[in-house]
């Protein structure tokens, strides 16, 4: 059988936007709260348009510079933006009619969106005072005629052309005004107290006449522009990786037009305008919806506060090994290593407090981490700064390169340089993906390395909305591996490292997945049992796609849990027999990567930062951790098998690259895999505390018994016993 034959592969742009059809599917599915179904569709429209910047940009570029080059799937450059196109205009329609069923449904609740001529009086007078002392300052018209060149539209901004006639003109004058969103001024403005709301653009565009007084508007129609987000230049090049990223990002700000989207029933002269100023040759570039634009500006309505319309709130527990435990280091020194799970487990009080502690413990001498994506409302940077001023050597590896996130990753490394610490960009040519902190501690045997490997970024937003893990270990060859690993990031020297426990990207990763997989066939092909399981956000390398295939043919069993891009074809006969896709879509973004292989019985774990895309495998410098703990090992198992057996929130693919939502036969089959967890997580907190109370109230117990006894002996053997039982010295 030919493995490289197209038909086997499915293509990585269609099965991505494929996952953006099942998170519409949670916008539509009744059984999800009001409010919740309007931010799966706020999620929709923040993906379509990060799509459109990074896929169909990219791909754009590709046809300009006239590649021709297929796809694994047999598609050129050209032949995926037209499908590409369909797909997108097809769940855009989906997507308005799913917005609107919303907004009636919303209005029955009270909360309604309302056209600013349909208000009251009173309603409107609140509203245009509401637009001169807040807005109105704030907004510029651009002229476009001869003497006023085209203005620069920025990308995703949201823009009104108004057509005005000035008196004794034959002719109307165009002219631009930008809505002024952002530092407060929200899409939906609320009128008064209430729960109905106005859409920015439509306040405007009912003041025109402020802006241009003694002037008929004959017409006013809004417009959105997005750009190519890919800007990416030769590093290898570059004096200066700073000075480089700092021009992509001025770049990026001035990139082509890659999507020109319209309200309904602009003016044909109009589209034309905007599309030859916009430099649009091709017609299907410009989407007339019919509808709102920007449907991620919905995440303002969905953020209500209206508990029966959310979901039931969550709050992430204390990882039972760390809660009121005095010391971190302690705990995972007695533990050997644990497993967190966010957002399940708090963030705040595992990975900030292990930076935390680090910071201002006198024993720590030595931190050292990577920086992908963090936030302003992650402590990470102050622990950072603080253990630096505590003396200790602190060295990070910042990523400037993670997309979307440059200018961020520019200033907290100015700060970090600030304040003393030594902050390298990693290795020329690749991005440092891997999560990793080492801690070196003067502990009382000497020396000991703590190590956190998650499978996310350090930001405590997303991980209050992703689902990762994170390892804590003092495992020695893991701890010389991590100092092995930031030797690397620091001087790009690869040479003569050698790694006993972590598999690291690109140089072994790829070879060692490919092989782990390769000896599951052949355990399967001697008769012995054999299988895999890996969860994943993304399964797109052509190479490990068809070392799947071929365990498959041989007769392993395969689970493969793929949250979106997914190029493998499952249920092939004579191909893929074995194998099962499963996508879980549910409250929380699914995250985490996880390996796991049979191996005859003695089974291996990993889990890292590592999807199985050929710019991870082959481009970036990730890390997979194994996981030897047999009570880590089962609890990852028992994880695994709730999504297996996911009856509400998963999706399973069929051959054909489509998904078949799978629907509860019981009312025991009615929870998702990520409730069931939220409750698991919980309970076991629960037990834990139960547990510690419980061992609290026999001393208790006991030490009552010992003062009524006490009270009987002499006053100088009552001086021996001490009140108190002594406590555990720490170190």
């Amino acid at each position: 059988m030919d493995l490289r034959h197209p038909g086997f592969f499915l293509n990585r742009e269609l099965t991505w936007l494929n996952f953006n059809h099942r998170v519409l599917s949670e916008a539509q599915d009744k059984r999800t709260p009001l409010l919740e179904r309007l931010k799966f569709l706020a999620i929709v429209g923040s993906n379509l348009d990060e799509f459109h910047m990074k896929r169909v940009g990219g791909l754009k570029q590709q046809v300009g510079a006239r590649l021709l080059e297929l796809t694994v799937d047999g598609r050129t450059p050209r032949q995926q933006i037209e499908e590409s196109r369909v797909a997108v205009r097809e769940m855009c329609e989906k997507a308005e009619e799913t917005r609107s069923k919303l907004l009636r449904a919303l209005s029955h609740r009270g909360i309604k969106i309302a056209s600013y001529g349909n208000l009251r009086a009173p309603d409107q007078a609140w509203l245009r005072q509401f637009y001169v002392d807040n807005v109105f300052p704030l907004v510029t018209p651009q002229s476009i005629d001869p003497a006023h060149p085209f203005p620069f539209v920025s990308n995703l901004s949201l823009n009104l052309l108004v057509s005005v006639r000035p008196p004794g003109d034959a002719s109307p004058v165009l002219s631009r005004v930008k809505l002024p969103l952002g530092g407060g001024i929200t899409r939906f403005v609320r009128v008064r107290d209430s729960l109905t709301f106005v859409l920015l653009e439509d306040i405007v565009a009912h003041h025109l006449d402020l802006l241009f007084p003694d002037t008929a508007v004959e017409s006013c129609e809004l417009f959105r522009v997005t750009r190519n987000a890919v800007a990416e230049k030769d590093e290898e090049q570059a004096d200066d990786l700073l000075e480089m990223i700092e021009a992509e990002l001025r770049e990026r700000k001035f990139a082509p037009v890659v999507r020109l989207e319209i309200s309904a029933g602009m003016e044909r002269a109009h589209r034309e305008k905007l599309a030859q100023e916009l430099e649009l040759s091709d017609p299907d570039d410009v989407l007339e919806v019919d509808g709102m634009l920007a449907l991620r500006d919905l995440m303002e309505l969905s953020a209500l506060p209206v508990p029966e319309l959310h979901d039931r709130p969550h709050r992430p527990v204390d990882h039972p090994l760390l809660a009121d435990a005095p010391n971190i280091f302690q705990s995972i020194r007695d533990a050997g290593s644990l497993l967190v799970y966010h957002p399940y487990h708090s963030f705040s009080s595992s990975v900030e407090r292990f930076l935390r502690e680090a910071a201002s413990d006198p024993r720590v001498r030595a931190v050292k981490m990577t920086l992908y994506r963090t936030s302003a409302e992650t402590a990470i940077v102050d622990h950072l700064v603080e253990a630096a001023r505590n003396g200790k050597q602190v060295a990070v590896v910042v990523e400037l390169k993670a997309r979307f996130d440059e200018e961020a990753n520019i200033r907290w490394a100015s700060r970090l340089e600030a304040a003393g610490i030594h902050v390298t960009y990693g290795i020329v040519g690749l991005k440092t993906h891997a999560k990793v902190t080492l801690v070196v501690r003067q502990d009382p045997g000497g020396l000991k390395r703590y190590v956190h490997i998650g499978t996310g970024n350090y930001h405590a937003g997303t991980a209050r909305l992703y689902t990762d893990f994170g390892l804590f270990t003092c495992d020695e060859h893991i701890g010389r591996d991590a100092t092995e690993l930031f030797n690397y990031l620091t001087t790009g020297l690869a040479a003569q490292r050698c790694f006993e426990r972590l598999l690291l990207g690109p140089h072994a990763m790829k070879t060692a997945l490919i092989e782990k997989i390769e000896r599951e066939a052949r355990f399967a092909q001697e008769g012995k049992p054999s299988a895999i399981e890996m969860k994943m956000n993304a399964l797109e390398d052509p190479d490990i796609v068809r070392a799947l295939y071929r365990a498959s043919i041989a007769g392993v069993p395969i689970d493969l849990f793929v949250r979106d891009t997914c190029r493998l074809r499952p249920g092939v006969p004579g191909l893929s027999e074995s194998v099962r896709v499963i996508s879980i879509v549910g409250r929380f973004l699914e995250h985490a990567r996880v390996f796991c292989f049979h191996n005859g019985g003695n089974e291996e774990f990993f889990l890292g930062s590592a999807d199985l895309m050929t710019r991870n495998l082959e481009s970036r410098v990730e890390v997979l951790v194994p996981i030897e703990p047999p009570e880590l090992r089962e609890e990852l198992r028992r994880l695994l098998a709730l999504q297996r057996d996911d009856q509400r929130s998963a999706w399973e693919m069929r051959a054909d690259g489509s998904y078949q939502q799978r629907h509860p036969r019981g009312a025991e089959q009615k929870k998702g895999s990520q409730e069931q967890t939220i409750e698991l997580t919980q309970e076991r907190f629960e037990l834990s505390l139960e547990s510690k109370q419980g061992g609290q109230k026999r001393v208790r117990t006991r030490r009552s018994a010992l003062a009524r006894r006490d009270a009987l002996r002499p006053a100088r053997a009552l001086a021996a016993v001490p009140s108190e039982p002594p406590t555990r010295k720490l170190n």
